[in-house]
């Protein structure tokens, strides 16, 4: 199919559904197998049931079918976030979407949200902050998980001055202050309380993800200490159903426990914000 990809003079409005070059598309097969590629002149998708050349997607409608050199069909669609999270390079375990979501009400992240996000990991909680139009600074440990993120990021989101990652360890102190919110993606999260008390405004608030329970005990133990109250623990367990014709039913298989995220809010000290921290909350 053909079409004025560069919306040039000739483009109507319907050319945002074309698909261009440098792009990533998903390749869906009639088994609802899912191939993330970036689109390049000149350039062939190889696959176990046939090639689909890329300058057969570029400049053709989205939502449409592509045959590859076996004569199968695939499905041609813009990848959601969702997608790119589970198919993205990694180089640590990523957040499940399930759990991404959640995070963003959890936290209430909203635009312009000052975020400190410790424990970059591969990028997906980065790219999920900063898409919600969250102002976020990611401290990293590893440079390698740093430079993962950092490509990760850029891939999907391109340049984006909302979005930095340093190679910091958050244990150690966090520089930025009057922060919304600390989003945490840590083994011992608890050490990093006394650091985001002094870092954050009054009223924001933490959120942590862990994948035990025990983990979470303890950070519910530390956070108890003050000055952070209102703590809340809930973990998101993800059951699809199977309906075909008359077969109506849970399916066989779900995505059950991922991780616990837990929040809490910075509260004022009884004895006014100028009290040592730790005198206050519930």
């Amino acid at each position: 199919m053909t079409g004025d990809a560069d919306g040039g003079p000739g483009a109507v409005a319907g050319d945002r559904a074309l698909l261009r070059a440098g792009e990533r598309v998903l390749l869906i097969d009639a088994k609802a197998r899912r191939y993330l590629i970036t689109l390049r002149p000149g350039t062939e998708f190889h696959t176990h049931v046939g090639i689909v050349a890329h300058d057969d997607l570029i400049g053709a409608p989205e939502g449409g079918t592509v045959l590859g050199s076996t004569g199968r069909r695939f499905v041609v669609l813009r990848p959601t976030l969702a997608d790119v999270v589970l198919k993205m390079p990694r180089g640590a375990q990523v957040i499940y979407p399930k759990d991404l979501g959640a995070i963003l009400f959890e936290a209430d992240i909203g635009p312009g949200m000052r975020v400190l996000e410790a424990g970059v990991g591969s990028g997906a909680l980065s790219m999920t902050l900063v898409r919600a139009g969250a102002d976020v600074v990611g401290y990293e440990l590893r440079p390698d998980f740093a430079q993962r993120a950092r490509s990760n990021v850029v891939a999907e989101l391109g340049e984006a001055a909302s979005w930095r990652v340093e190679l910091r360890d958050v244990y150690e102190g966090i520089d930025e202050r009057q922060l919304d919110r600390v989003v945490l993606d840590l083994p011992e999260p608890w050490r990093v309380l006394p650091h985001a008390a002094l870092a954050m405004r009054p009223g924001g608030i933490l959120c942590a993800y862990l994948p035990t329970i025990n983990q979470t005990a303890q950070l519910r133990s530390a956070l108890g200490a003050g000055p952070f109250g209102m703590a809340r623990t809930i973990e998101v367990l993800q059951r699809s159903w199977h309906i075909e014709d008359r077969s109506v039913r849970p399916d066989h298989r779900m995505v059950g426990h991922t991780g616990f995220i837990t929040t809490a809010r910075l509260l004022v000290p009884e004895g006014g914000p100028d009290a040592a921290p730790g005198t206050g909350g519930t």
